[in-house]
């Protein structure tokens, strides 16, 4: 063990005389350390990998999603009645009009479940028209209503701006990365998750 790593981990225990005659021990506290393991690479490559929880990266995915998802969602429902699913609803819609509550699903990568239970309430309030198709009265067809449009176009340049707010502090450069990093991570993830891999 170098000298500045032993000094460093010798500082974060007792060092008395018991301890300093039985140097070993304090090595394995050193090994055994989180910090120490993480800063100087002392993991031994054939030790299972601890997982902590809060440095998990889908784990802070998720909390962050969460938590930016809980955040926006109060502005939708205390200004538009809208819940989080209904806003994507009125959002593909609004950019991709005439898809089916099963292509709705595939763009915004939402439960189908809960697809279906936003585009019900928006039939029912009146911001989305339903039609059928002719050749396959299966198959329905979505279009935002008069209504649906100006809530639309109300509740769009919100969303900008919480994201600009969101995204305040970092520069155009870590924009871009934090892009490019989000389209990898999906990519890769779509590659793990198909039944091919």
């Amino acid at each position: 063990m170098d000298s500045h790593i032993w000094a460093e981990c010798a500082g974060r225990v007792d060092l008395s005389p018991s301890n300093v005659l039985n140097k070993r021990r304090v090595i394995g506290y050193c090994i055994s350390s989180r910090g120490a393991t993480r800063q100087h690479g002392l993991l031994d490559p054939h030790m299972t990998k601890e997982l902590i929880l809060e440095d998990f990266l889908p784990y802070r995915l998720s909390i962050l999603s969460n938590t930016v998802s809980s955040t926006i969602a109060r502005a939708y429902d205390r200004k538009f009645g809208l819940s989080i699913p209904e806003w994507r609803v009125i959002a593909v819609l609004g950019r991709f009009p005439g898809l089916s509550a099963v292509e709705v699903a595939e763009r915004t990568l939402m439960d189908k479940v809960a697809v279906s239970r936003a585009v019900s309430k928006l039939i029912k309030s009146g911001r989305i028209d339903r039609q059928f198709a002719d050749a396959d009265r299966r198959r329905s067809i979505l279009n935002l209503s008069e209504q649906g449009r100006k809530v639309h176009d109300e509740i769009a340049p919100v969303a900008l701006k919480f994201e600009e707010d969101l995204l305040h502090g970092l520069s155009a450069e870590e924009v871009r990365t934090l892009n490019l990093i989000m389209e990898r991570l999906l990519a890769r993830a779509r590659l793990i998750g198909s039944p091919q891999h």
